[in-house]
């Protein structure tokens, strides 16, 4: 007798064994298989008004995992929404708020229409061509003549970071003229730009200034001369033989 009650037992246990394979696919996986449990037997209740006790109940149940935010009205609205969504929308009960629809849900936003700009000189930036378009629209004067050169050692700047190698004032001039749709035109200009090894230095001196913060900078070792090197062992005088 013990050894049947064992194998009908045994035989019970393994007809109610669930497996993740063979459960229904939770809609919201956040609030749990038991939430979802809850809502199911709620779709099926016959009675309205222990239907609508029932929903209310899982919206408390599923606002204490948020208690700051459980009384808060959008959240509350957000709360009978996930509720209907995760019934497949066969919740028939009395909500405070619109019920929702699944075409609504289904419903994808509008492509966002970002600026496509593909310059033909990458490495100066969509800023420099920006400079460029306010200098055309000044007056001709000693303050336009100064911008210009500003943005045309700006431009020789970030050729020099990205290229790393020496470019003439030319060049500069050249591309100046075509991004300013033949508007600045330096070519037959005595103006010279900065030398190539203070723009580097340039360049050196303002990435050492965006170091990363916390991080000491590492100094020269002529600055620390004598610093760092092991100290010679020393007896400890306080100590007597034994």
């Amino acid at each position: 007798m013990v050894e049947k009650y064992k194998k009908e037992n045994a035989n019970d246990v393994v007809f109610n064994l669930e497996y993740n394979s063979e459960r229904q696919r939770l809609l919201i996986p956040e609030y749990g298989r038991h939430l979802q449990k809850l809502i199911d037997q709620a779709t099926h209740i016959e009675d309205d008004e222990t239907r609508n006790k029932a929903a209310k109940y899982i919206i408390q149940v599923m606002g204490s995992l948020n208690p700051h935010l459980r009384d808060v009205p959008d959240f509350q609205h957000k709360l009978w929404d996930q509720l209907f969504i995760m019934s497949d929308f066969k919740l028939n009960v009395e909500s405070p708020y619109p019920i929702p629809s699944r075409d609504v849900l289904q419903l994808k936003p509008d492509v966002l229409q970002y600026p496509q700009n593909f310059p033909k000189y990458r490495f100066y930036g969509n800023n420099i061509k920006y400079m460029i378009d306010v200098a055309n629209k000044w007056e001709e004067g000693e303050m336009k003549n100064a911008l210009v050169m500003v943005i045309a050692n700006h431009m020789k700047k970030s050729f020099l970071s990205w290229n790393k190698d020496t470019v003439k004032d030319d060049v500069i001039f050249e591309h100046l003229y075509e991004l300013s749709g033949s508007k600045i035109n330096l070519l037959q200009s005595t103006e010279e730009l900065l030398n190539t090894t203070d723009l580097m230095r340039t360049n050196k001196r303002m990435s050492n200034k965006i170091s990363p913060a916390g991080q000491p900078k590492i100094q020269s070792n002529k600055n620390n001369k004598g610093q760092g090197k092991p100290k010679p062992f020393q007896k400890n005088n306080n100590q007597k033989n034994q």
